[in-house]
C-alpha cells in the first residue's frame, strides 16, 4: 500500500473519533430559529441550512420541528460542532413556515420564501431569449427552460512530481498524490473536487480540498476547507442571452492553502453586465455553498474590468454577500464609465468626419477627452468597442443576423440588445410620451436610458489651460451631436430619460460608494494612461469614498509599472494582506461597526504603495511624479473628479464663467444655439441624486426598485394548552315539578400554555343545548366550572351526554385527542341515574 493510501484508509478512524462525542447543544433563555445559508426571504432551490437554539433545560431528543405541519425533525439533531442543525429540503416555491416546538408547545417559527434554483429571486424579469449550451459542455440536453442539469463533481490532483492539477480517479487512485498543509496548519491530501452546475440560469464551479473517502456536511466540513472562499468576477461587457462558462476555479495556489474557489458565468461582466443579476448569482452560489460545504468564514473577491465593477457594485448595493474586495484595471460603476464610451464615439466622429481641419493636433484631441492623447477614445470605441452595449442591433453576444434580434427596419419587435434593455426589470420601459415612431408602432417603449450629454461643454478645461482654441471650443460643442434610442447620430444633445435617472441613484446603478467603507478595498492597478483602463479611476473610486464616508481609510491603492495587471508577486502580497486584513477584523468582537473595525484591523503593509521594479516604495511623493493620472471627458468637461453626474441641472450661459477666455459675438451667439436650454452647473448635485438603497428587490414590476429591509427573524411560539373535560356530573337524581336536569362539566387546562375564547358544547345525544358557552380566558393548569340545563319531561329511556370544548378544533393545543367527556344516563319513573 502506498503512503497516501495508507493516509487515507486512517482518516476515518479519526473522523469516527471526532464524531462519536458531540458537544451538548447550544442554550438560550428562549428559542431561536435562524437560517443560516441565506435571508430567509431569499432561499432557492428547495433547501436551506437552519440552526435551532433551544432553551437550558430543553432535551434536544424532545423536539418537533415541522414545516407547515409537515415533519422535519428528522432533518436535525445535535452537530459535532455542538448546534442543533438541521438541512431541512422539500420547501415548496412560496412562504413555507418553519416551527419548532418542546413538548409543552413553547417554540420558535420563521417564515422561509423558497424560489426556484432558476431565479429570480430578487432581479426580477429574466431577458428571453436565454440560449443553453449544456449539451456542448457535456450535460446533454437541459432539464427545463432554465437549462438545469444535474450537477457534475470531478477530482484532480498534485501529484509529487507535479505542481499542475491533473484528473483524479476516487475508483483507482494515484500512487503519487502529494499532500498540502492549509493555512490552518491542517496537513491533507492534495486532491480537489470541482462542483459544476447550473444556478440563476448561469454555470457556477466550486472547488475545494476534498478526499472523496470521508464524509463532508455542513455542519461537519472536512479538514481541507479554511471555510474562506476566493471568488474571481470576470471583465470585459456584454448584454449576452448566451450562457457562456465561467472563469477557472483550478487555482492551485489558493485551493492549496485551504481555500475554496468560486466563479460563476453570471458574475463575468461579458457574459452578464446586469450587475444585478450577477449579485443575485453570487448570494445563491454562496448560499448553495453554505448548505453543502458549511458556513462561510469570508469571501475575497477578485477580477479584473468588468470584474473590478461587479465587485464594487456587489459590494455597496448588497452588502454582506462579499467581505473584501480587490478590484484591479478598475471601474467604479457600468453606468458612470458607459459615459465616456459614448462620449468617445461622439468625438471621434467629429473629430474624423465633421471638423478634422480645426483638430490636426493630436495632444489637443486628447485634451478634451481627459487624456493625453485620443487613444483611449480609439481603444473605447475602434478596439474594444463597448459604445455598442448602447446599439439595440449589436447581437445580444451572439450574430446580429439572429432572427430574434432587434432592428429598426426588419425586426421592430426584436430583442434589444442594450445594456439598460438587458436591464429591463432595473430601468423599465420609456414612458408614453417619450415614445418615437418605431415604440408607438409596437405599442411598448423601449428600455429607460440614463446617458445624457445635455450642456455638457466638451474640452471646458483645455479651453481654460490654454491648450485649445475658443473657436475650436464652439466648433466642437456646436456639432458635437447625440445619439437617438436606437443609437443612431443625431445633431441634438441626448437629454436623458429623468426617471432612468432617478433610477440610477436611488437603486445604487451609480455606486455612490455609501456602503463600501464596509469592505477592505485593495485596488490593484497596472499604470496605463493610453487605452480605457485609465489610473483615474482608482481616484474616482477614492474620491467617491471621500464624499459618502468622510475618508477613504479601508481603500488602499498598488500600482506597478507594467500595464494593465500587476506582477504576480505584487498580487499575492495583496490577497495575502487582504486574508490577514479580514482575519483580523473576524477576531475583532468588539460591538463597533463594521465600518469602524475595517479601519482599526488594516495591517500595516496596507498602505497605498507604488512598485519600481521590485522594490516597494510607499512614499507618495516619489509615486505620484512616476505615476500620474488624468481624466475623462466629462471631468475635460468640467466636471468633478468622482465622475458620477449622470444628468447635470443646467445654468444659463455667462461670460463670466470663462474669463480670462473671450468670445467674439459670433462665437457666443453660435455657443447660445448649442446650448439652448444652457449648460452643466456641476457646483450643484446631478438631477434626481439621492442616497441609494441597500437589498434593492426589482420583483414587484418593471423599473420598480423597492428596498427588502431587514432580513426576517423568528417569532416566539407560546407554549400550548391541552384543554380537556375533567369531570362531568348530573343532578338532581330525583325530578319533581318538571324540573330541568343540571349537567356540570369542569373544563381544565392541563398544559402551561393560556387560551382565549375556549367554546364549551353540552350535547345530549348529539343534539346541542343552546348556543355553545364561551370561557375568555383559561390559563396553565387552570379550571373552570360550567353548567347547562336539560328538560327531562318525556325523555323517559337511556341518553348519553357529550361536554367539548374546542368542538370547532380552532385552538391549537398539545393533544388534540382528549377534548371531549361522555357520560350515559337514564330517565325513569321521575328519577335520572
Amino acid at each position: 500500500m502506498s503512503r497516501i493510501a495508507m493516509l487515507l484508509a486512517a482518516v476515518p478512524i479519526v473522523m469516527a473519533a471526532v464524531a462519536a462525542a458531540p458537544a451538548p447543544a447550544r442554550a438560550a433563555d428562549r428559542f431561536d430559529v435562524t437560517v443560516l445559508s441565506n435571508r430567509a426571504d431569499l432561499i432557492s432551490g428547495g433547501d436551506a441550512l437552519v440552526e435551532i437554539v433551544l432553551p437550558t433545560g430543553v432535551d434536544p431528543a424532545s423536539v418537533r420541528v415541522d414545516v407547515d405541519g409537515r415533519d422535519v425533525t428528522a432533518a436535525f439533531g445535535v452537530r459535532p460542532n455542538g448546534r442543533y442543525m438541521g438541512l431541512v429540503s422539500g420547501l415548496a416555491e412560496r412562504a413555507n413556515v418553519l416551527t419548532a416546538r418542546a413538548p409543552d408547545g413553547s417554540g420558535a417559527r420563521i417564515t422561509i420564501t423558497n424560489h426556484p434554483i432558476g431565479g429570480p429571486v430578487f432581479a426580477g424579469f429574466q431577458v428571453q431569449p436565454w440560449i443553453c449550451n449544456t449539451v456542448a459542455n457535456g450535460f446533454g440536453p437541459p432539464l427545463d427552460v432554465q437549462c438545469n442539469v444535474p450537477t457534475k463533481y470531478e477530482f484532480f490532483y498534485r501529484s509529487t512530481s507535479s505542481s499542475s492539477l491533473q484528473a483524479y480517479d476516487p475508483n483507482h487512485p494515484p500512487s503519487d498524490a502529494s499532500m498540502t498543509t492549509t493555512d490552518q496548519g491542517r496537513t491533507v491530501p492534495f486532491i480537489v473536487r470541482r462542483e459544476t452546475g447550473v444556478i440563476d440560469r448561469g454555470w457556477y464551479a466550486i472547488a475545494v480540498l476534498f478526499d472523496p473517502t470521508q464524509p463532508w456536511a455542513a455542519w461537519a466540513p472536512q479538514a481541507g476547507w479554511n471555510g474562506k472562499i476566493s471568488w474571481t468576477f470576470g471583465g470585459s461587457s456584454t448584454s449576452d442571452h448566451y450562457q457562456r462558462n465561467p472563469p477557472t476555479v483550478l487555482n492551485a495556489e489558493r485551493l492549496g492553502a485551504g481555500f475554496m474557489v468560486a466563479a460563476g458565468s453570471l458574475n463575468t461582466h461579458g457574459q452578464n453586465n446586469n450587475d444585478v443579476v450577477s449579485s443575485e448569482t453570487v448570494m445563491m452560489i454562496k448560499e448553495r455553498i453554505i448548505e453543502q460545504y458549511g458556513q462561510v468564514r469570508y469571501v475575497i473577491g477578485d477580477g479584473c474590468s468588468g470584474g473590478a465593477i461587479l465587485q464594487h457594485m456587489l459590494a455597496n448595493a448588497y452588502p454582506g454577500l462579499i467581505d473584501g474586495i480587490q478590484p484591479s484595471c478598475s471601474f467604479p460603476d457600468s453606468r458612470t464609465t458607459g459615459l465616456e464610451s459614448v462620449d468617445c464615439s461622439l468625438l471621434l466622429r467629429y473629430f474624423r468626419t465633421t471638423s478634422p481641419q480645426l483638430w490636426l493636433v493630436e495632444p489637443q484631441r486628447g485634451a478634451v477627452s481627459g487624456h493625453p492623447s485620443e487613444s483611449t477614445c480609439i481603444a473605447w470605441v475602434d478596439v474594444f468597442a463597448f459604445d455598442q452595449t448602447a446599439n439595440p442591433s449589436n447581437g445580444c453576444g451572439g450574430s446580429p443576423n439572429e432572427p430574434w434580434v432587434y432592428h429598426a427596419d426588419t425586426n421592430p419587435e426584436g430583442e434589444r440588445c442594450t445594456s439598460v434593455d438587458y436591464a429591463l426589470a432595473v430601468w423599465g420601459r420609456r414612458d408614453p410620451d417619450l415614445w418615437g415612431s418605431i415604440e408607438r408602432q409596437i405599442g411598448r417603449g423601449f428600455g429607460r436610458n440614463p446617458y445624457s450629454n445635455e450642456g455638457v461643454p466638451y474640452g471646458l478645461r483645455a479651453l481654460m489651460s490654454g491648450e485649445i482654441l475658443p473657436e475650436q471650443f464652439v466648433d466642437l460643442n456646436e456639432k458635437i451631436g447625440g445619439r437617438d434610442i436606437d443609437y443612431n447620430w443625431v445633431p441634438q444633445r441626448t437629454s436623458g430619460d429623468r426617471t432612468a435617472s432617478s433610477i440610477a441613484y436611488g437603486t445604487g446603478r451609480v455606486n455612490d460608494a455609501t456602503r463600501l467603507d464596509r469592505v477592505p478595498i485593495i485596488d490593484l492597478r497596472g499604470h496605463d494612461n493610453e487605452e480605457i483602463h485609465t489610473d483615474v479611476n482608482s481616484y474616482i473610486m477614492r474620491q467617491r469614498l471621500l464624499e459618502a464616508n468622510g475618508h477613504a481609510d479601508n481603500h488602499v491603492m498598488f500600482i506597478a509599472q507594467t500595464p494593465l495587471v500587476l506582477p504576480p508577486s505584487v498580487t499575492a502580497e495583496a490577497f495575502s494582506l487582504m486574508d490577514q486584513w479580514l482575519a483580523n477584523i473576524e477576531a475583532d468582537t468588539s460591538g463597533d461597526p463594521r465600518e469602524v473595525k475595517v479601519v482599526r484591523n488594516k495591517p500595516a503593509g496596507a498602505v497605498d504603495s507604488c512598485y519600481i521594479g521590485t522594490e516597494k516604495v510607499t512614499d507618495q511623493s516619489k509615486c505620484r511624479p512616476l505615476f500620474p493620472y488624468f481624466g475623462t471627458t466629462r471631468i475635460a468637461a468640467g466636471g468633478p473628479l468622482a465622475n458620477d453626474v449622470m444628468k447635470c441641472e443646467l445654468k444659463p450661459l455667462s461670460r463670466l464663467d470663462y474669463l480670462p477666455v473671450t468670445f467674439t459675438d459670433g462665437q457666443w451667439a453660435r455657443l447660445q444655439t448649442a446650448f439652448p436650454t444652457g449648460v452643466c452647473d456641476f457646483n450643484r448635485p446631478p438631477v434626481n441624486a439621492q442616497p441609494s438603497a441597500e437589498w434593492v428587490t426589482f420583483m414587484d414590476g418593471l423599473g420598480v426598485g423597492r428596498p427588502l429591509g431587514p432580513p426576517p427573524v423568528a417569532t416566539a411560539v407560546a407554549p400550548l394548552p391541552d384543554l380537556t373535560v375533567t369531570s362531568v356530573s348530573l343532578s338532581p337524581n330525583t325530578l319533581t315539578g318538571g324540573a330541568p336536569l343540571t349537567f356540570t362539566a369542569v373544563i381544565t387546562n392541563a398544559a402551561a400554555g393560556a387560551a382565549s375564547n375556549v367554546g364549551v358544547r353540552f350535547l345530549v345525544d348529539g343534539v346541542p343545548l343552546g348556543a355553545d358557552q364561551s370561557i375568555a380566558q383559561l390559563g396553565g393548569g387552570a379550571s373552570l366550572t360550567l353548567t347547562a340545563q336539560w328538560s327531562a319531561k318525556g325523555q323517559n329511556g337511556p341518553h348519553t351526554l357529550e361536554v367539548a370544548v374546542d368542538p370547532a378544533n380552532t385552538i391549537p393545543e398539545l393533544d388534540e385527542t382528549n377534548n371531549s367527556a361522555t357520560k350515559t344516563f337514564t330517565v325513569q319513573g321521575g328519577k335520572a341515574q
